[in-house]
């Protein structure tokens, strides 16, 4: 039983996606921060109220209905995708271009492998 533990536990899924967890939850207040701080009260100026809860809004036998708080719901679900898209992913992936780009340039060929190029062509030629 402990075994079986131990080879989940040590497979690279498990700790990538604990590490995941652990850089999502680092995460959540740089998001938050950016949305409520930045992109809600921009959507407060142009509209002028924080969410969209009481747009549509209407009463049914004593019961308030709300459409208005799914708008909301997916307003603050694509300002949060959008945040992280262009403040993590978008940095990243050029982080990512940049280092490919630079591991092509180291291989052409290092100076140690050139020279021991130029002598296996010496040896090649020698011995034909």
């Amino acid at each position: 039983m402990l075994n079986g533990f131990k080879e989940f536990i040590s497979r690279g899924n498990a700790i990538d996606m604990a590490v995941g967890i652990i850089i999502g939850g680092a995460f959540t207040p740089i998001v938050t921060a950016i949305t409520e701080n930045v992109l809600l009260p921009l959507i407060a100026a142009i509209f002028g109220q924080p969410n969209f809860d009481t747009i549509a809004q209407f009463t049914v036998n004593g019961s308030t209905i709300a459409p208005g708080t799914i708008v909301t719901a997916l307003v603050n679900f694509l300002l949060v995708a959008a945040a992280l898209y262009f403040f993590v992913v978008m940095p990243m992936n050029k982080l990512a271009e940049r280092r490919k780009s630079g591991e092509e340039e180291e291989a052409e060929l290092a100076d140690d492998v050139k020279v021991l190029t130029e002598i296996r062509d010496l040896l090649q030629t020698r011995n034909a």
